[in-house]
């Protein structure tokens, strides 16, 4: 039986580099994003060519009623979830003093809320068959704090808790949650750096340069078929940056 991974914001960056490297290893996928299907098309196009099923869905993981509709469609498409990777988020830079209760619950909504309602029910269905894997995608912010990105630190840095918590209370049905705490990946969340500030950034980092989608995405891959042992980590990976 093929393995199937549900990976959400996977229209682009790490995500969609997620996606095509576990379909390039003989995984089913099913893919959601916030608002680009037409990307997500094209991810699932690619995933065919490579012999395996692709299941798409556009939607706010931040929304519970969206998710419900999302894992609904994932269970009568495929018998079960061996690996949730909890990817979905937006970043927002600004001072403190300046952020409107929208923007924060938006950014705590996309990162932390997401994981939340996703997990739940994908442990639904792990739980029976004492097996599964959920994979949080956070980032060093969260480790650490920065300035200027409050919300998206704490937000990550709820991430981060939760998986340890987490993966307390699931270790005994032989259930695996960690996350990655990744540095500086050269994705569109990066975007907004003009030349002279992406320099700066690379210029702090020991590795010197940022890292790759194609880096983040086969050390997900190795996360996901690491020993049962393996559990309750937040793995930071930076180029030796925080």
């Amino acid at each position: 039986m093929q393995k199937t991974v549900v990976i959400t914001g996977a229209s682009r960056g790490i995500g969609r580099a997620a996606a095509l490297h576990f379909a390039a290893n003989g995984w089913n996928l099913a893919v959601c994003c916030r608002q680009n299907a037409a990307l997500l098309e094209t991810l699932c196009q690619k995933a065919g060519a490579l012999g395996v099923s692709c299941l798409s869905y556009t939607g706010d993981m931040g929304q519970p009623e969206q998710v419900a509709r999302f894992f609904s469609q994932i269970w009568q498409r495929f018998p079960q979830i061996d690996v949730l990777i909890n990817n979905a988020g937006v970043s927002f830079s600004g001072l403190f003093q300046d952020m409107t209760p929208d923007q924060w619950q938006q950014i705590v909504s996309s990162n932390l809320n997401s994981v939340f309602y996703c997990s739940q029910q994908a442990v639904r269905r792990m739980l029976p068959r004492q097996s599964g894997c959920i994979l949080n995608v956070s980032s060093v912010w969260g480790n650490v704090g920065a300035s200027c990105e409050v919300a998206y630190s704490a937000a990550k840095g709820g991430v981060s808790s939760l998986t340890k918590a987490l993966a307390k209370e699931l270790a005994p049905s032989h259930i695996r949650v960690n996350a990655v705490a990744f540095g500086a990946i050269d994705t569109d969340m990066n975007a907004f750096l003009n030349a002279e500030e992406r320099q700066a950034l690379i210029d702090e980092i020991p590795a010197g340069r940022m890292g790759t989608a194609k880096e983040a995405a086969a050390f997900l891959y190795q996360l996901a078929e690491a020993p049962e042992y393996l559990t309750g980590q937040v793995i930071t990976m930076d180029g030796g940056w925080i």
